[in-house]
C-alpha cells in the first residue's frame, strides 16, 4: 500500500497524469488490502475533494470494504448514507460490505 501511495502522489505528478476515480479506487483498494482503513478514508474524504473528484459506486464500495475489513461499521454506514445522499447507485458489493461491517462491529 505504501508503494501504491508513492506511485499515486509522486509518479503521477511527475508524469502529469491526472487523478480520477479509477486511480483513487485502485489506491484505496491497496490500502484496504493492508488494513489501512484510516488511510483509505483520508484518500476518500481529503484527497478526492482536493482533486475535485466525484466518488462513484466503485470508489464508495472500495472505501466501505476498507472499513468492513477492520469492523468499522459506523464509518461504513456513514459512507452508505453519503452514497444515498449523493445519489450514487449502490450494488450488491456495497450492500454486502456494509452488512459485513455491521456483523464484525
Amino acid at each position: 500500500w505504501e508503494k501504491a501511495l508513492q506511485l499515486f502522489f509522486c509518479s503521477m505528478a511527475h508524469h502529469r497524469i491526472q487523478a480520477d476515480t479509477i486511480t483513487f479506487s485502485t489506491t484505496i483498494s491497496a490500502c484496504e488490502k493492508e488494513g489501512e482503513w484510516e488511510k483509505a478514508l483520508q484518500l476518500f474524504f481529503c484527497s478526492m475533494a482536493h482533486h475535485r473528484i466525484q466518488a462513484d459506486t466503485i470508489t464508495f464500495s472500495t472505501t466501505i470494504s476498507a472499513c468492513e475489513k477492520e469492523g468499522e461499521w459506523e464509518k461504513a454506514l456513514q459512507l452508505l448514507r453519503m452514497m444515498a445522499d449523493d445519489k450514487v447507485e449502490s450494488n450488491a458489493i456495497t450492500s454486502n460490505a456494509a452488512i459485513s461491517a455491521c456483523e464484525k462491529g
